[in-house]
């Protein structure tokens, strides 16, 4: 099974737009769903490298936009907070205008995943 990265730049509207970079070669496409797009990406991988689809695990990767997009119940403040960054500088990545350092990208990924942590530990009556 190989892994490769599909990266979700954009989730506005109904649409995910992905990418793949595999052997120097960018795909790019959009679909109406996640799973959608992932068959297309696979379609893609056949198509130029004779790849199987049943032989391809996606590694998805959010950009900050799309992250935002797609997971819309999560308040970019909470985030910020959990994260220890600046809620107004977190919309103005989310924007696309600033961009975030890889350490601040880090940063965002801990905080998301120790949230993450929180709800899987809890238990409703």
């Amino acid at each position: 099974m190989e892994k490769i990265n599909l990266i979700i730049e954009n989730a506005k509207d109904g649409v995910f737009w992905g990418r793949v970079n595999y052997e120097d070669d960018l795909l790019v496409d959009s679909a109406e769903s996640l799973e959608q797009l992932q068959t297309k990406m696979k379609g893609l991988l056949f198509d130029f490298h004779d790849l199987e689809a049943n032989n391809i695990d996606f590694d998805i990767s959010y950009d900050l936009s799309a992250f935002f997009d797609s997971f819309s119940f999560l308040k970019i403040s909470e985030i910020a907070k959990h994260a220890g960054i600046n809620a107004s500088l977190l919309r103005h990545y989310v924007a696309g205008s600033k961009t975030a350092s890889k350490a601040q990208i880090l940063k965002l990924q801990d905080a998301v995943h120790k949230v993450g942590s929180e709800l899987m530990a809890v238990n409703l009556v």
